[in-house]
């Protein structure tokens, strides 16, 4: 896969006012307990990546990991120059009449395989004083977390892609933090909503599932109807300011003989995590997938050819948030999140 043609974004510390300038040309055109008895079966039957690859009858391909941890800093967010905005031509109804039934509490659970086609975002939200650092934190670590929008100081409405929206209602749960504390989850944060805070979404792996199942690769949290297993690994974030933290990884199971092929579709969406950051072995991130996941549900692992592949998490801001130790910063709950009017093809860069 040829690289991406990425915008790159140079800032400089600036007032906040001078800040938002510098980052609006691009948002412009676009404007601890287990979960269930289910999670504790699924985990007897994971194995680790050793296993699956000793057993496997294709060669696993090598893991991309050390090109993450050595690559370059780049700064962007999950655009390019090649999406024009919202189409008026494009039927988005889909994804507005699902937020309605999100702002109603009839939808209240997990997203995954939720209006296919439509592009799925994380979302943090914090006050004005912090928001340009939470914002270099983000062009610091694009794979984790690829800006989509941040909106206006006080404004809920993410209005480059979802002009309809409150990100107040319309995301199926929400946690807030105090000083890097989960405190409460809650369906509705408009009484926590201050006039300074401002409203970040970030891409989600989410949006290229449906991709992946036309294509014959449908994650295996989609076959179970759960919630995709994730993981805080060893490897560092990128600092700004007091946000740091550690990656966080979503993990599908594949086929050696599928990773190619996976791993080259979901390249294609840069604003979406892009192409995983490894597969193979999980002690290499720190983690065991024996083990119940951080966030998530477990899925079934095969012991003798499932290779557990890892992607870039938006979750890994939710560290960020736990190690700046902030007053008050409002997320959205792992794997229950915003649904954006952009379809999914929106988002997708063919290789050059």
């Amino acid at each position: 896969m040829s690289r991406l043609r990425l915008q790159n974004l140079n800032v400089d510390a600036r007032s906040w006012h001078d800040r938002t300038w510098i980052c609006n040309p691009i948002l412009q055109n676009i404007d601890v307990t287990m979960r269930s008895m289910r999670n504790i079966q699924r985990c007897f039957c994971t194995t680790t990546a050793t296993a699956a690859s000793a057993t496997t009858t294709t060669a696993v391909p090598p893991s991309p990991l050390n090109h993450h941890k050595t690559g370059h800093e780049e700064l962007r967010t999950g655009y390019t120059h090649l999406f024009p905005g919202l189409s008026p031509t494009i039927d988005r109804t889909p994804a507005i009449d699902f937020r309605r039934t999100i702002r109603s509490e009839q939808h209240t659970t997990q997203t995954s395989g939720k209006v296919p086609g439509f592009v799925q975002a994380n979302f943090v939200a914090l006050p004005k004083e912090h928001a340009f650092d939470f914002a270099m934190f983000a062009l610091r670590n694009p794979k984790a977390c690829p800006i989509l929008a941040i909106t206006e100081p006080g404004n809920p409405c993410p209005s480059n892609i979802a002009p309809t929206a409150d990100l107040r209602t319309d995301i199926p749960k929400y946690q807030v933090w105090h000083d890097g504390v989960l405190t409460e989850e809650t369906t509705n944060i408009t009484n926590a909503w201050t006039p300074d805070m401002v409203g970040f979404l970030l891409g989600c792996s989410f949006s290229w599932e449906d991709t992946l199942k036309q294509a014959g690769h449908c994650p295996r949290h989609m076959e179970e109807q759960c919630n995709v297993p994730m993981y805080r690994t060893n490897v560092l974030n990128r600092k700004a300011g007091p946000f740091g933290g550690h990656l966080v990884v979503s993990m599908r199971p594949y086929k050696a003989h599928e990773i190619s092929n996976v791993a080259s579709i979901t390249e294609c969406y840069p604003g979406a995590h892009g192409g995983p950051v490894h597969w193979g072995d999980p002690t290499a991130l720190g983690i065991s997938i024996t083990d119940p996941p951080h966030w998530g549900d477990a899925v079934f692992m095969s012991d003798k050819d499932d290779v557990p592949v890892f992607w870039a998490c938006g979750v890994g801001s939710h560290t960020a948030i736990m190690e700046a130790k902030l007053p008050l910063v409002i997320t959205h709950a792992p794997g229950h999140m915003f649904v954006c009017d952009v379809k999914d093809h929106e988002l997708y860069v063919e290789g050059s």
